[in-house]
């Protein structure tokens, strides 16, 4: 997954998340793991392994590492665009 294709949640997944049975709580929190699950795949990449194997020592650096970016020469070169 290249950083200008990543799509933390399809159009098709919002709609079912739209179209599920659940509060809008219960929504959020959907879109919200389904969104996490993609982004700890390409943090698993950054550090080829599998996300089972990913530690959380690692997501703590790997944030670390993504908001220097940010810092240090702007949002678009960062991955996360926030």
């Amino acid at each position: 997954m290249n950083q200008d294709s990543i799509q933390f949640l399809s159009t098709d997944e919002s709609i079912a998340v739209d179209g599920a049975l659940l509060s809008q709580h219960e929504k959020f929190l959907t879109r919200l793991t389904i969104s996490s699950m993609r982004l700890l795949i390409h943090i698993a990449q950054d550090y080829q392994v599998t996300v089972e194997e990913l530690k959380a020592d690692q997501v703590i650096k790997w944030f670390e590492r993504d908001a220097k970016i940010r810092h240090e020469q702007g949002s678009e070169a960062a991955f996360l665009k926030w």
